[in-house]
C-alpha cells in the first residue's frame, strides 16, 4: 500500500497531545463545538434582525392565522443566509475556525505551527497553484453538466463586482478554515500517532458530517463531502503544506457560488457573474437543492483529482526508493 510521509505527522507526533484515538476524536468534537459557538455569534446578530423582518411582512404570521411548516422555515432561513448582508458576515465569522484550530495545536498540543502545514517555503506558489487546481475542478463539474443537458448557464445582467469581491473575501476566510479544522488539526493530529490512511479517512467523515444539517443534503452529496475531504487531505500531504489545499478549497466554493451562480452545499443563491440553472430533473446529475457538490459530475471530477495526486505519490515514492537503492549500492 502506498505510505502516507510527510514531514507534518513527524513534528505532530512529537506534540503533548494524547496518542489514543478515541480520546483524540473527543478532544477535537469538543473543540469543534467551541469553535462552532464562537462562528454562529456573528451569523446569529445578523440574521434574527433579517428573520424578524420576514416574519413580520407576513400579516397572518403575526396574527397567528398562519403556522409555517418545517420545509416553509427551512426555505425562509436558507433564503435569508443567502443574502449578501448575511453571508458575507457569516463567512468572515468562520476565521474563529483558523484561530481556534491554532490556539489547541500551538498551546494545548504545544507543537509547532509547521506542523499544521504552516510553512513558508514555497507558500506562495503553492497557494497560487491551488487557485489554479480549484478553478479548473469546478470548472470542469460545471461544463460536464451543461455539456450533458442537466444544466444551463447564462451570463448574469447588472453584475456587483463590489460584493463579488466581498464574497470572495468571505471565501477566502473560510475555505482555510475548514482545512485548518480539518486537515491542519485534526488529521495531523490522528497521523501523528495512528496509521496515516486512518487520520485521511476519519477527518474526511468528519469533514462530511458536519455538513449534515445543510439543506439539501442527500446520499451522493456526503459521498462528494467525504471525497474532497479525501482529495485535500492527500494533496496536502502531498506538498506537505496546508496553502495549497485552502485555495483549492476557497477557490472551489467561491467558483461555484460566485462564478457560476450555483448553491453552495445548499446555502441558496448569490450574486454571480453567471447564472447555472437545472434542466434536468435528476438530482443525481443537477445535484438537487444541495447544489453541484451533489452531482455525479463532481463524484467523477473528484474520483480524477484523487487519483492523479495518488499516481504522484506513487511516481515519488518510486522515485525515492531508486535513490534509496542507488545509494546503497554507490557505498558498498
Amino acid at each position: 500500500m502506498l505510505k502516507l510521509k510527510a514531514k507534518m505527522f513527524d513534528e505532530a507526533g512529537k506534540s503533548y497531545a494524547s496518542k489514543n484515538l478515541f480520546t483524540q476524536i473527543v478532544i477535537f468534537l469538543l473543540v469543534f463545538f467551541i469553535i462552532y459557538l464562537l462562528e454562529s455569534i456573528v451569523p446569529s446578530l445578523v440574521t434574527v434582525p433579517k428573520m424578524m423582518e420576514e416574519l413580520n411582512s407576513d400579516s397572518e404570521i403575526m396574527e397567528g392565522s398562519k403556522k409555517l411548516t418545517w420545509s416553509e422555515s427551512m426555505a425562509l432561513a436558507t433564503r435569508i443566509a443567502g443574502k449578501p448582508e448575511v453571508m458575507i458576515p457569516t463567512l468572515l465569522s468562520t476565521i474563529f475556525g483558523t484561530l481556534g484550530s491554532i490556539f489547541y495545536c500551538r498551546c494545548i498540543e504545544m507543537r509547532p505551527l509547521s506542523s499544521m502545514g504552516m510553512r513558508k517555503r514555497k507558500m506562495g506558489s503553492h497557494y497560487l497553484l491551488g487557485l489554479g487546481v480549484g478553478l479548473a475542478m469546478m470548472t470542469a463539474i460545471t461544463m460536464l453538466t451543461v455539456v450533458t443537458g442537466a444544466n444551463s448557464i447564462k451570463l448574469c445582467t447588472g453584475i456587483s463586482w463590489k460584493i463579488i469581491a466581498l464574497f470572495f473575501m468571505g471565501f477566502f476566510v473560510q475555505g482555510m478554515s475548514e482545512e485548518f479544522v480539518f486537515r491542519g488539526y485534526f488529521m495531523t493530529t490522528i497521523g501523528g500517532s495512528n496509521n496515516k490512511w486512518l487520520a485521511v479517512l476519519i477527518s474526511s467523515a468528519a469533514f462530511g458530517m458536519a455538513h449534515l444539517a445543510n439543506p439539501g443534503i442527500n446520499v451522493l452529496a456526503m459521498i462528494n463531502l467525504i471525497l474532497f475531504g479525501v482529495f485535500a487531505a492527500l494533496y496536502m500531504i502531498y506538498f506537505d503544506d496546508i496553502w495549497g489545499g485552502c485555495a483549492i478549497h476557497s477557490v472551489w466554493n467561491f467558483t461555484q457560488g460566485n462564478i457560476y451562480g450555483i448553491s453552495v452545499s445548499g446555502s441558496g443563491d448569490s450574486e454571480s457573474v453567471f447564472r447555472t440553472t437545472a434542466k434536468s430533473s435528476h438530482d443525481f446529475l443537477t445535484g438537487g437543492k444541495f447544489g453541484i457538490e451533489g452531482s455525479i459530475f463532481t463524484t467523477v471530477v473528484l474520483a480524477a483529482g484523487t487519483g492523479i495526486v495518488v499516481y504522484l505519490m506513487m511516481k515519488r515514492e518510486k522515485q525515492d526508493t531508486t535513490a534509496q537503492d542507488e545509494n546503497t549500492e554507490t557505498a558498498a
